[in-house]
Formats: structure tokens, sequence, C-alpha cells
């Protein structure tokens, strides 16, 4: 494809898609898939809704989702990854706090994205080298440069194996930007998380996991509106990851910084 730019009308509807079945109705049954982390019978609709929609408008290009894996044809030229719910746990309590989240991927990287709130009545668009967008309307990331004028996000605490482990760094996280940034905000959505860094409500997100149905939208957002995502170690973020740091440039150090005492305290 010479512009995957020209999908946007598809990612759009596919989006649009996961909105209508989420307002539709309340979820019907609540499954734990592992431990602590459940999947909605909305998760599931959406998902299989979406992805009948992606097969038929670009049957040559693959999908990985949350709930039901890969499928169509094998190669990683380009990619489809949704996340068909993004807070499902928020959905499940009626916390209005979750997103239908889908990105083309090239490689290991986004080149297009798609974001839909459907209690809050926002969408998020992004095209590599195209600009990000909440709705018609094109969005930036914040000037702010100083930590005590930052609002920052944590993701969720790790569950299953090794819980306790790694989240002593969450716990650090929380114990060093809590003194020193303005506020902290735990939103349980990653796609959330990294929308409102992209549009500037955020100076920064911190989420220390990388799964492509969660972050691959959101990081292509915070790139088109200014913005960084990094690994931990500071590197470039990718589909490979190990974590997804998003923030605004003039905080790209302090975080880093604060992020590196976490780590070896």
């Amino acid at each position: 494809m010479a512009d995957p730019g020209d999908l946007l009308p598809v990612a759009r509807e596919a989006v649009a898609i996961g909105r209508r079945i989420i307002r539709s109705r309340a979820p019907r049954s609540v499954a734990e898939k592992s431990e602590r982390d459940v999947v909605t019978d909305i998760d599931l609709a959406v998902e299989e809704a979406v992805r009948d929609f992606l097969s038929r408008e670009t049957p040559e290009i693959g999908i990985l989702g949350e709930e039901h894996g890969r499928s169509g044809p094998p190669g990683e030229a380009l990619w489809w990854t949704l996340d068909p719910v993004d807070g499902t746990a928020n959905l499940a309590c009626g916390i209005p706090l979750c997103a239908v989240s889908l990105a083309l991927v090239a490689g290991r990287q986004s080149v297009l994205a798609a974001i839909d709130l459907p209690f809050l009545g926002t969408g998020y668009t992004a095209a590599a080298g195209r600009g990000a967008f909440a709705g018609e309307d094109r969005i930036r990331v914040s000037g702010v440069r100083a930590l005590p004028e930052a609002v920052i996000s944590i993701g969720d605490f790790a569950v299953g194996p090794d819980a306790a482990a790694r989240n002593r760094v969450r716990l650090a996280l929380l114990d060093r930007l809590g003194a020193r940034a303005r506020r902290i905000r735990m939103l349980g959505t990653a796609a959330i998380d990294l929308a409102w860094v992209a549009q500037g409500s955020l100076e920064a997100s911190i989420i220390l996991a990388n799964l492509p149905w969660d972050t691959m939208a959101g990081v292509l957002l915070v790139r088109e509106a200014g913005g960084l995502v990094l690994d931990a170690d500071g590197t470039e973020h990718s589909a490979d990851s190990a974590a997804t740091i998003a923030v605004c440039p003039g905080l790209r150090d302090t975080v880093l910084a604060v992020l590196a005492e976490a780590r070896a305290g």
C-alpha cells in the first residue's frame, strides 16, 4: 500500500462499530480469563464484529486481537492490532473510562490509529506524518517542563505470577512521583492514558508493560502530537518494548530519571 493513511476511513468505522455495541447495553456476563483479569460478553462481541468488518474490508491484512489472538494472512508487513474494550474492569463496574483501540502496524511501528471513547463522546485518530486529532481538531502534547506542574498517569498494577516483585517498581514510582508531581492518576486504560498525553491533558503516562493491542494506537497518537514514546531504558518504543513511557518533550529527562531511581530501588 502506497499510503496506509488511506485506510483511515476503515479504521474510523471499525472503532465506531465497537462504540455502538458498547453503548447498546450493559455487560451480561463477566468471567475471569486469568488471575484478577476479566472478560465480558461485550469484549467478545466487539472483537468478533470488528474482526468481521476488517476481514471484509482488508482481507490482505492480518489481525491481532486481545481476545482471539492472530488471524488472517501471516507476516508483519502490515497488521491490525485491536483491543475491543480497553478498560474492561472499568466497563464491568460501570465506570465510563474505556476505549476501543485499533492500530495498523507496519513491522514494529504504528502507522495508523483510531481510538474511540464510547461513553465520553470522543474519538482520536492519527496517521503517520499527518498529525493527531480529537474529532476534527488537531491536538498537541503539553508544553510543561517542570514536574510540580505535571499530571502523570501510572499503568495498572501487575497481576499473576511474580506480581509482588514487579509491583515494587510501581510502588516506588508512586512514592517518588507522588512527592513531586502535581497529581498522579491511575485510569485503568492505556488507550485513554496515551490519548490524553497526546491531547495535553496529561504530561506523561508510565505503563510498565507493552501489549500491542493496549498501546500501539496510543503510541502513534502521542508521536503525531509532538510527544515522545520510549521504552524504560530511554530507547524508542516499538511493538517489542518492555514498557511504554509517553511524555511531553520538556519532561523526558526528568521522568526517565525518576523511573531509573524507582527501578534501582
